[in-house]
């Protein structure tokens, strides 16, 4: 069954997730979230870091996309240096 509560923004932008929700779903004081906006609805959806084994897999599957598209480490390491002079 779903949840429902209703909840309020602060002046500062802020949004309290009640106490039922966050207890049921275990967040924790620093839970980060994506938030999407569309029309009238707002979606948070937490992030979370993959399990190693997940993550194993995500980058090996990212290495086969990188040789498969003819990217040398050379093209990474300029995309990151370009990257963080953008900051």
């Amino acid at each position: 069954m779903v949840d429902i509560a209703t909840t309020k923004l602060s002046s500062k932008g802020q949004v309290v997730i009640p106490e039922e929700i966050r207890a049921k779903l275990k967040l924790k004081p620093g839970a980060r979230f994506v938030v999407v906006g569309e029309k009238d609805v707002v979606i948070l959806k937490t992030i979370s870091a993959p399990a190693i084994d997940e993550f194993d897999r995500l980058i090996a599957n990212a290495r086969k996309a990188a040789r498969h598209a003819g990217l040398k480490k050379s093209d990474i390491d300029r995309a990151v240096s370009k990257a963080r002079k953008n900051k």
